[in-house]
């Protein structure tokens, strides 16, 4: 498993990158966005750890560079800054997870490896093609693709993963903490916010397949049958 770490701090690639060779990955480092974008196009990277705030070029739109280069790559955005405008940009990008400085390196490596986990594709069983048909609206669990009157829906990585476990589980009431530990994994170490983020994204995307979509006051939320 090979990591890009993008910081414009020295101190914090060299930490980053001291944790990430004791737990066995392989490591390049970039020192602002311009050259991350680079590197990646040169490159291929099992997860790209990337600062925020650097010259030259800003996390967001090196990740929306890098993403051209590697579609699927993992991103871990790193922010000195805990605002709530960041985390929806990031996750609008389709950004897998988001670490506020100052962080605990191991926790930032126990991310790592739950996006890594989360990242490796089809579990197993889903090897038969596998779909659900809501009105016009196509779940296609195994290509992994989404379509709306015949025209595909473009989800950010845990959008689908969110999506694909509500509809599984269609008709049954879910609890934020059920939600939570399903999909992005009982290592998880967000909040409920991130969850209600997530929702709201998601139902933007669905228009007006939204209103499948139920809150549960006080309890998660529903996917209604059809």
């Amino acid at each position: 498993m090979k990591l890009l770490i993008v910081d414009d701090e020295r101190k914090i690639r060299e930490l980053i990158a001291k944790y990430a060779v004791f737990e066995g990955y392989e490591y390049e480092e970039a020192e602002n966005g311009m050259q991350a974008v680079e590197i990646a196009r040169a490159t291929d990277f099992d997860l790209v750890i990337l600062d925020i705030m650097m010259p030259e070029l800003d996390g967001f739109s090196a990740a929306r560079e890098i993403r051209k280069a590697q579609p699927s790559v993992p991103v871990i955005l790193l922010s000195a800054r805990g605002e709530e405008y960041d985390k929806i940009h990031g996750f609008e990008l389709g950004i897998d997870d988001y670490v506020v400085k100052p962080f605990s390196p191991k926790e930032l490596m126990l991310r790592v490896g739950a996006v890594l986990r989360r990242a490796k594709g089809v579990a197993p069983g889903e090897e038969k093609h596998q779909t659900a048909v809501i009105e016009d609206m196509t779940v296609d669990f195994t290509a992994r693709r989404v379509t709306i009157d015949g025209s595909d829906i473009d989800l950010s990585p845990k959008e689908y993963d969110l999506l694909f476990y509500l509809v599984r589980n269609r008709g049954i009431a879910l609890t934020r903490d059920k939600l939570i530990s399903e999909v992005w994994g009982y290592d998880f170490f967000g909040d409920d916010r991130t969850l209600d983020t997530h929702i709201k994204l998601l139902r933007r995307q669905l228009g007006d397949y939204a209103k499948y979509i139920v809150t549960l006051r006080g309890v998660g939320y529903r996917f209604e049958k059809a």
